[in-house]
């Protein structure tokens, strides 16, 4: 045998010496890919390294249960920031790179993160998280959170129009465009996660509040935490679609809602119905009043009155708001388990008596005419 050979046994057998004695190789499997499911992925990918046999853990699928895209942007160290075209092809490279790690390890996925631009006819991020999930393991998928109006890593624009007047035309314009091809993609992932990953629990998004977007929602049975963004500001939520929604999802025990009422609905009211839902946090919204309540396991409810900035005169106020209950007795009627509004602890007797902390957090959060004491909304 020439030296080398004998060299590259010798070192070999000292590695197989070394993982044969290392302690944590004499745990079982299991014990084993559970110690590093705590890692991150760059961790996991390093680990690989260590030797054979952590080479052939970190390759099992149980390991990679996570599909988080963000974290490349936290990894660059920029989040939600213009970039140079350059580092957006870094990115973008990145992107690609991370799918089909994840696709290659044949991943079994539970949480899936991510920030696309739907509508982005070029990059086309909608038909990369559909490929996602047609090459893995999703039916167990329980966590979804998706902001599919945004790309957080997008490079510059710098494009020169030749006039103002006719930018401000085409802007318009391409907006419009720009909205309806989001809602389109969106409305596609929506559907095939309604096939792919049916088991989702938790869900936050951006939401249109179409039929159809309200349609294929109300398919997920196993959702318990529910929060929906804004979309578009020009973009209203009907009542019965609200209380459709709500009426539709049998498990939902938290729900979160940003909602800004457009100056054209001033004066609507919604209705919500639910059996099961024990926390309701509609403080993120604007405009948003109830004019009935039936939840009758609800137990925390937050709500927050949002300036509005509108100038109404005395008369057209006390018009809309005399259409409007006071939430106390909103509260009152609708919801006989309610333990805390808007962080606060409710003394057992609020039903029947109001208080001098229960009358500020009113003043905070009711649109009635006793509550609502400016003329600025």
């Amino acid at each position: 045998m020439s030296p080398r050979k004998r060299s590259l046994v010798s070192l070999n057998s000292r590695r197989k010496t070394v993982e044969d004695f290392f302690p944590f190789n004499f745990l079982p499997v299991e014990c084993q890919l559970h110690v590093l499911s705590f890692l991150n992925e760059v961790d996991k990918c390093s680990c690989a390294l260590v030797c054979s046999s952590w080479s052939c853990l970190v390759r099992s699928w149980k390991l990679w249960r996570v599909a988080d895209y963000r974290r490349g942007i936290m990894h660059l160290g920029q989040v939600g920031l213009l970039v140079s075209n350059r580092e957006f092809e870094r990115w973008k490279a990145w992107v690609h790179h991370y799918t089909h790690h994840l696709i290659s390890r044949h991943a079994s996925l539970l949480t899936l993160k991510a920030s696309f631009d739907l509508g982005d006819r070029c990059n086309k991020w909608g038909e990369l998280l559909s490929d996602l999930l047609d090459s893995v393991h999703c039916i167990d998928l329980g966590h979804l959170d998706l902001n599919w109006t945004f790309t957080l890593f997008e490079p510059l624009d710098l494009r020169i129009h030749s006039s103002s007047s006719s930018h401000q035309e085409s802007s318009s314009h391409q907006e419009s465009i720009c909205k309806m091809d989001q809602v389109s993609s969106f409305q596609e992932l929506l559907a095939k996660l309604t096939q792919c990953c049916p088991r989702i629990s938790k869900m936050k998004m951006h939401f249109d509040w179409s039929d159809l977007s309200v349609s294929l929602l109300t398919q997920f049975q196993h959702l318990r935490v529910l929060e929906l963004k804004y979309f578009w500001v020009f973009k209203g939520v009907t009542p019965s679609t609200l209380q459709t929604l709500t009426n539709s999802l049998p498990n939902l025990k938290s729900l979160t809602l940003h909602i800004l009422v457009p100056l054209r609905n001033l004066g609507i009211s919604y209705t919500l119905e639910s059996t099961c839902l024990e926390f309701l946090d509609v403080s993120p919204s604007r405009g948003l009043v109830f004019s009935c309540l039936k939840l009758p396991a609800l137990r925390e409810f937050r709500a927050r009155k949002i300036v509005r900035g509108i100038t109404l005169d005395r008369r057209t106020r006390l018009r809309i708001q005399s259409r409007w209950p006071c939430l106390y007795h909103v509260l009152r009627d609708g919801a006989p388990k309610l333990q805390a509004l808007n962080n606060e602890k409710l003394v057992p007797t609020w039903r029947e008596d109001s208080y001098s902390e229960l009358s500020a957090i009113l003043q905070q959060s009711c649109y009635c005419v006793q509550h609502l004491d400016s003329w600025l909304w």
